[in-house]
């Protein structure tokens, strides 16, 4: 073979990355990253891009750690920005590749990106296509894709009674040289956007993610040398600290982690200390993960119900910006806006709030989440949100009782007092919640009613 051409989107690593592995190696490899144009617009209705300063800047942290590995084993990392199937299309042609590679993605826009991208190229060059980053491939699911159950619990047990999750592969050692007269090297970020150059998370958030493998290897493997995984079933609906979570979702959206390697390691830190109800739950979650991926890719455009947004209305401003009066609602958003991320206990309750108690869209909230989280990932939070406003596979809402989840798991009150320093003069507990009620010259009622029927479960991110 000639020249191959790794076209790079969610899975931004070399271990366990399947564009990597050859059975007979390329004389050349080009690595490729196209940060998509319509990505730094904003969607009509919302007014934001859809990639905000937090994932932007978490995005270009991993881009640069790719290209210091792919350095060390003899190749290199080109990025650019602008249409990634001109741009990829346009470079095969320019250097003569042979073959292209990409993952197959989960999201609507990358699968249309991928079937233009089969039209666009030359005679001659190979598309390859392949399952990566998850636990499962499509063909080790136990149902054919189109007769994936609607619900979680039933893929789940199908799954469950026989599986077997392949090991993650290592990295390669070395990899083809860089095509000759090939581009390569990325733009500062400043050039691409000043505010991610800028963007620094807020200290209130106790933790702070760096891009990149190495990184998430790291934390991951800080988790379970600290024995916090032993705790995770107990501590997962937390709001605050570095270890109620795993806190790994940022490298798996980005795939600077696959959950075969979360999967590994887990079953490795079981092998030393014993598995336990919460060893099991991390792996429960990364199956989630898988379960929304897959109906991600059977719904294809459906998941996002009518693509184009209605317009903010004063509610979804005020729930956007923190300012509807609920104290937990409030403190999330605040902590959202200014570290990119969120627990995943605050955004089932953020995200009922807006549907049930406001009557916002269900996708103005999802397309903020695409804008602000550094997790953000099309398949977990499209489906969280549908699960949440009941139009997704169950058509079973899932409504909080919003102060009554506040009061169980901020019962002090210390979340909200966090994010909303006026609150901590007030006592701790009950009046923190309900301020209106202990100072009403100084808080008002909030903007909707306080007693929503609460479903006390719900969707999965975050974790």
């Amino acid at each position: 073979m000639g020249v191959t051409l790794a076209w790079l989107r969610h899975d931004l690593r070399l271990a366990d990355n399947p564009l990597f592995r050859f059975e007979r190696p390329p004389e050349q490899l080009l690595c490729v990253y196209v940060l998509d144009r319509d990505w730094l617009a904003p969607p009509p209705g919302l007014g934001l891009p859809r990639i905000g300063p937090a994932r932007l800047r978490f995005l270009w942290q991993s881009l640069i750690a790719l290209r210091g590995e792919l350095l060390r084993r003899g190749s290199d990392l080109l990025v650019r920005v602008g249409d990634p199937v001109e741009v990829v299309a346009g470079l095969a042609e320019r250097h003569g590749a042979s073959e292209v590679r990409v993952r197959r993605d989960a999201g609507w826009d990358e699968t249309q990106q991928t079937l233009r991208l089969g039209e666009a190229l030359g005679e001659g060059v190979r598309l390859w296509q392949i399952d990566g980053g998850m636990l499962l491939d499509e063909a080790s699911l136990p149902m054919p894709l189109a007769s994936l159950p609607p619900g979680f619990s039933s893929f789940r047990r199908r799954v469950e009674r026989d599986w077997a999750v392949p090991a993650a592969c290592q990295a390669p050692v070395t990899l083809p040289p860089w095509p000759d007269g090939a581009p390569r090297g990325l733009p500062p970020l400043a050039r691409v956007c000043d505010g991610a150059a800028r963007w620094r998370p807020d200290a209130r958030g106790a933790f702070s993610f760096a891009g990149g493998e190495e990184a998430g290897l790291a934390r991951l493997e800080h988790y379970l040398a600290s024995g916090a995984v032993a705790r995770y079933k107990q501590t997962r609906n937390g709001l605050s600290g570095p270890d109620f979570s795993t806190r790994l979702s940022p490298w798996l959206a980005h795939g600077c982690l696959s959950a075969r390697q979360v999967h590994d390691a887990v079953q490795a830190w079981e092998a030393r200390h014993g598995a336990n109800e919460s060893s099991y739950w991390v792996i429960f979650e990364l199956l989630w993960r898988d379960y929304f991926h897959w109906a991600a890719r059977q719904e294809g455009a459906a998941l996002f119900g009518p693509r184009r947004l209605p317009p903010e209305e004063a509610a979804f401003l005020a729930w956007r910006e923190g300012r509807t009066g609920m104290p937990f609602i409030d403190a999330a958003m605040g902590e959202l806006a200014a570290t990119g991320w969120l627990s995943n206990r605050a955004r089932q309750n953020v995200a009922s709030y807006l549907v049930h108690e406001l009557g916002g869209d269900w996708r103005l909230g999802a397309a903020w989440f695409e804008h602000a989280l550094i997790d953000f990932d099309t398949a977990s939070n499209w489906g969280n949100w549908r699960y949440i406003a009941g139009v997704g596979r169950s058509a079973q809402m899932h409504r909080f009782d919003v102060l009554w989840q506040a009061e169980r798991y901020d019962p002090e009150g210390a979340y909200v007092a966090r994010w909303q320093p006026e609150l901590a003069e007030l006592p701790g507990g009950r009046a923190r919640q309900r301020p209106w009620t202990v100072a009403p010259e100084r808080f008002a009622p909030p903007l909707a009613g306080t007693s929503g029927q609460g479903a006390r479960a719900g969707a999965r991110q975050g974790g």
